[in-house]
């Protein structure tokens, strides 16, 4: 069994990492974090990834790694860029995303997929959060942060 947990550094992402590193040691299964990297500056500067100047990837990549290894160090860390699929040129910097967690959990044959989101599940559902439209795929189970403790 494979945890999947996409991370952002955010402090519900880091809710869902402590929970998912609990769960795999409690019933011994591996626990998989995922960063997704944009191709969008902007998307990065309005999470307040960047310093004020351009976006760096390899700079914001080693702080996530960094943050994963001390909450769970046993953890495997992977990172992705969401892109553009050539068959949609109109795509937006979120489903790019989702569809990057998908694939990725498809890839990891994910049994559960552990989402920090203030957003998952509401009836009303925000076009910038990735916490619906993955959660949302009948394929594996999802275990929804929604409050940071």
């Amino acid at each position: 069994m494979t945890l999947l947990v996409p991370f952002d550094g955010s402090a519900l992402a880091e809710t869902a990492l402590k929970r998912a590193a609990e769960f795999g040691d409690a019933f011994g299964k591996t626990v998989v974090v995922l960063v997704v990297i944009p191709d969008d500056e902007t998307y990065a500067e309005e999470r307040g990834w960047t310093d004020g100047g351009s976006f760096d990837a390899e700079a914001f990549t080693e702080t996530l790694r960094t943050r994963v290894e001390a909450i769970a160090p046993e953890a495997t860390f992977r990172v992705e860029h969401a892109r553009d699929p050539e068959d949609e040129p109109y795509s937006s910097v979120t489903m790019n995303i989702v569809r990057t967690v998908r694939k990725v959990a498809a890839e990891v044959d994910a049994d559960i997929v552990f989402i920090g989101s203030e957003n998952a599940g509401r009836v009303s559902q925000p076009l910038t959060s990735v916490g619906a439209p993955v959660s949302a795929d009948p394929q594996y189970d999802v275990h929804i942060v929604r409050h940071a403790k």
